[in-house]
């Protein structure tokens, strides 16, 4: 990672960690990597989206790539219109399910794919010498929102009829409030809209994939056949069954696997649950662990020819269908496994997992702590005590100033205590 880039390109606070200038830079120096001079862009309905996507649009036209905006979008559907037009890159705008004063900016090459930390690195070095051409080669710009009816087209043209089904669909107030309905509806599902009034202030505020209890709640209340819920770009899902029960990332590998037949590799992440890989075993399939991070997931899936992968946190790639996570495909094609299979959400996911615990410490110097001799001599202490019973994992965000810690063990107070303990070590070391 550089300066600017996270594991999910450039993130932060708008006017501090992310603005204008920082944005225009990035537009700029993109303009150096471009061949065919076309670049697209999309946005998440914050209320900076429309500064951010315009100040990079600004960076590849003054340096003669013509932009392409097609306003507020999924992140998805920026992947998909941008290898559709044969752009040289797709930019999106957003933060995806941080609060509304945060914002992004995630960049895919001409397949849709995002880019390697190799290619955000030398656009990186770039920021500090902008280009520029004659007046009479600068870029073009237009706005095209009418374009997001080709991802709708493509998108429902892989799932079959819904009918019959009921379905509870919390937009979290994001870009999936424009599209959402639509699309279910186009294929008969009877569905329950919730969260869908996008203003750029409320994006992810008690609502979304971040908050998935409230659309559980409203899946009880109508009798849902099941309820999903998506995050600020929509390129995360959590799920839910006709109960209420939570299903997360893992879940929905599951229930995908038990699909796919020919599926004999899954890749997920360090934060998939030990139960979850164990299930996994049981059905012959080998689950391959990234590091945490969408883009880690789908470059081992690309290397190794892997159908599925995904994330707990809900991003799911099912690369016969998408080049990056997409909660509104994934949230049909388990609708569709319903459909077809004539079961219960309740039944298709039949597995134990072991009690996970996860806290967010918010620290000054992330790295420093990390580092730390104290810390590492503790996770090293639990890793041998838990043996096959249970793991410890303790990362840096790749997008706030926090040091995540995630326990699972066999015995849920266990990994609670052992969560607890860590906590306290990282606090002390930050007040130090």
């Amino acid at each position: 990672m550089g300066i600017y880039f996270g594991t999910d390109g450039l993130r932060g606070i708008y006017s501090e960690e992310l603005t204008p200038s920082i944005a225009f830079k990035c537009g700029n120096s993109l303009s150096r990597f471009c061949k065919i001079k076309k670049v697209l862009i999309g946005k998440d309905p914050r209320v900076t989206g429309d500064i951010l996507s315009l100040s990079i649009a600004n960076g590849l036209m003054q340096n003669g790539v013509d932009v392409i905006d097609v306003g507020m979008v999924t992140t998805p559907a920026v992947a998909f219109l941008t290898k559709k037009l044969k752009c040289d890159f797709g930019v999106m705008v957003s933060a995806s399910h941080n609060p509304p004063l945060y914002n992004g900016i995630k960049i895919f090459d001409n397949e849709g794919y995002k880019i390697p930390e190799e290619l955000e690195n030398s656009i990186e070095r770039k920021f500090m010498l902008p280009a520029s051409v004659p007046f009479y080669n600068v870029g073009r710009y237009k706005f095209r929102p009418n374009l997001i009816k080709h991802y709708i087209n493509n998108i429902v043209a892989n799932i079959d009829n819904l009918c019959g089904l009921k379905i509870v669909i919390d937009c979290g107030n994001g870009a999936s409030s424009k599209i959402a309905k639509e699309i279910f509806n186009n294929l008969n599902a009877e569905t329950i809209i919730i969260n869908n009034n996008a203003n750029g202030l409320n994006i992810n505020e008690n609502c979304g994939a971040l908050y998935p209890q409230n659309m559980a709640n409203v899946v009880i209340k109508e009798k849902a056949n099941l309820g999903l819920s998506f995050d600020g770009d929509a390129d995360r899902i959590i799920a839910c069954d006709e109960n209420g029960r939570l299903i997360d990332g893992d879940d929905i590998l599951y229930i995908l696997a038990s699909f796919y037949k020919d599926c004999k590799y899954i890749v997920g992440t360090t934060l998939s649950n030990k139960g979850f890989e164990n299930a996994l075993n049981k059905k012959n399939i080998e689950l391959i662990r990234a590091d945490v991070g969408d883009k880690y997931v789908i470059e081992i899936m690309k290397n190794k020819n892997i159908l599925l992968g995904g994330e707990p946190s809900g991003h799911i790639i099912v690369k016969s269908h998408s080049t990056t996570g997409d909660g509104i495909l994934t949230g049909l094609l388990i609708a569709n496994i319903l459909k077809k299979t004539s079961k219960s959400m309740s039944k298709l996911v039949g597995y134990k997992k072991f009690p996970q615990i996860s806290i967010n410490v918010e620290v000054i110097d992330k790295f420093r702590i990390l580092n730390s001799d104290k810390l590492t001599k503790e996770i090293l202490s639990l890793q041998q005590s838990f043996k096959n019973e249970g793991r410890v994992l303790v990362r840096a965000s790749g997008t706030e100033n926090k040091v995540r810690i995630m326990v699972e063990h066999t015995n849920k107070n266990k990994a609670l205590k052992s969560a607890q303990s860590l906590e306290k070590i990282i606090k002390e070391l930050n007040n130090k």
